[in-house]
């Protein structure tokens, strides 16, 4: 029983997958997921959390040091689970995927880049939520990039970001209640 209910699941996810990966040829939305999903990149999201603490003005610097936190916890977790739940990406599995060229080879499950973008975000959501209408679409499309780009299953993005939400709301609670 248990075993026909997860076939169903990951059915359902192989579908919402190909859904969203078969517009990979759209110029468009190729050239928009391309650069969108270095946001959720270690290079990218590095820089950002540190010229945030150095650059951005006293008000801004804890909630800077907040994602920081974030950022570093939540990938312990991400390696600790890549390791545990060694899934491979869906272009290695799903026929006709659609993927850039020299892809990705490590395991899938979670997406280290929803994760980051995530707990980057959610900690100035909290400090500053009218950043929402910007800040919130940023995220979800980063999140997108990686099913759209062939490289995520739809479950690995939610365990993202589920896990950068997570930390991010514990990292901000936690620096704001030191300060």
């Amino acid at each position: 029983m248990m075993t026909k209910f997860l076939n169903h699941v990951y059915d359902l996810e192989c579908r919402i997958f190909r859904s969203i990966n078969r517009h990979f040829d759209r110029k468009f939305l190729n050239l928009y997921f391309r650069y969108i999903t270095h946001i959720g990149g270690a290079t990218f999201s590095i820089l950002t959390v540190i010229l945030a603490i150095f650059l951005f003005p006293q008000d801004w610097r804890m909630t800077a040091v907040a994602s920081a936190c974030s950022l570093t916890i939540s990938h312990i977790p991400v390696a600790i689970m890549k390791r545990l739940y060694p899934r491979q990406r869906p272009y290695l599995i799903l026929d006709e995927t659609k993927v850039l060229q020299n892809p990705l080879k490590d395991h899938s499950f979670p997406s280290g880049h929803t994760t980051a973008v995530f707990s980057v975000v959610v900690p100035i959501l909290l400090s500053f939520p009218h950043l929402s209408f910007l800040l919130l679409p940023l995220a979800i499309s980063v999140a997108l990039s990686r099913i759209y780009l062939g490289l995520h299953y739809p479950s690995d993005v939610l365990a993202g970001c589920l896990l950068g939400t997570i930390v991010g709301i514990l990292s901000f609670n936690s620096i704001h209640s030191l300060f």
